[in-house]
């Protein structure tokens, strides 16, 4: 019956849509999340729904297993190879306090560390000029001890390299050499920033739920395939829009927010649909709480998810796609169809 489905993976419940645009029916259900593997509760939920996953003619999937992984530290064992100079970069964080007057604030522990975190010798400047060659010499210590370590994914980010990747590249070629299987992130594929505390959490942190968020997907890509799910699947970013399992699972940074995201521009189309200016929805279910805006003209709104209240020991100051407004996340990756 259902040819268009969106499916979201809370921390309780799964969540099923269905649309059949033929007679406009929508097929609601809802099934208990499984977390030994998320994919057993998108197959119950559909089940459980009456669906006939071949007649799935586009399938988008939100959820909360990114952020989850954060709030609850569950990541993967991961190591950071940075300028040298720079290692900590991840301590030293911001000069601000979000907690201005909490005399007793102590900044949130970094999700690499410091043992964890290798300096080589190289250097570019803003313009991409090389002014410091790769040692590789120094990659190939840094990745012996991740070797010996144990280390599960590697987070690459040198300074300037926005502007020039090449030293970053070598490193990749490096590591796949001398650990292959290892997942490697760098920082210019995730995100051109230039404030270096951001752009090395933002690759950290893509490096620390690589590998689970890779395995969730792989997982999800073949219980679907299996029951007769064809054609591209799509995973909801943190802004707005979508991308492919394959891309997600190289980038799952991007669905940091990817379960609220959905609500939020639900929120629009139903404030649009009801005359309404603006609406502020909002989920409390599991940690950390949202609360978001959403104005109801598509053409001039920019819907922000926040949370305001900052767990203990979590420390999230990222380039992810979590602030855009609906015009970006349109023209990077709108719903397909």
């Amino acid at each position: 019956m259902a040819k268009r489905v969106a499916i979201d993976i809370g921390g309780t419940f799964t969540d099923f849509v269905g649309l059949d645009e033929e007679t406009g029916k929508i097929l609601l259900e809802k099934a208990l999340t499984t977390p030994h593997n998320f994919a057993e509760g998108v197959i119950n939920t559909i089940s459980k729904a009456g669906a006939d996953p071949r007649e799935f003619r586009q399938f988008v999937h939100g959820t909360t297993v990114v952020i989850n992984a954060f709030t609850e530290r569950k990541g993967a064992k991961v190591a950071l190879i940075t300028t040298k100079g720079f290692r900590d970069v991840l301590e030293i964080q911001r000069a601000n306090r979000p907690d201005m007057y909490n005399l007793f604030y102590q900044k949130p522990k970094p999700f690499v560390p410091r043992r964890f975190r290798f300096e080589v010798r190289e250097r570019v400047n803003f313009r991409g000029e090389v002014l410091q060659p790769l040692v590789e010499e120094d990659v190939v210590k840094a990745v012996e001890a991740c070797k010996a370590a144990g280390i599960e994914a590697i987070a690459v980010c040198y300074i300037h390299a926005y502007a020039n990747p090449a030293h970053e590249r070598r490193t990749r070629e490096i590591i796949e050499e001398l650990l292959p299987g290892v997942p490697v992130t760098l920082s210019h594929e995730i995100t051109q920033e230039w404030r270096e505390y951001e752009r090395t959490n933002t690759t950290v942190l893509n490096a620390y739920v690589q590998p689970a968020a890779a395995l969730y997907l792989s997982t999800l890509d073949r219980e679907l395939t299996a029951k007769g799910v064809s054609g591209t699947k799509y995973a909801m970013q943190s802004n707005g829009g979508t991308t492919t399992f394959a891309r997600a699972q190289r980038v799952p940074i991007h669905l940091v927010e990817s379960g609220p995201v959905g609500g939020v521009i639900g929120a629009g189309v139903i404030a649009r649909t009801v005359g309404e200016d603006s609406v502020m929805p909002s989920t409390w279910e599991g940690p950390p709480p949202r609360l978001a805006s959403s104005i109801g003209d598509s053409s001039r709104s920019t819907p922000i998810i926040t949370s305001r209240r900052r767990l203990p020991g979590l420390a999230i100051p990222s380039r992810s796609r979590w602030w855009t407004s609906w015009r970006s996340a349109r023209a990077e990756g709108p719903l397909p169809g």
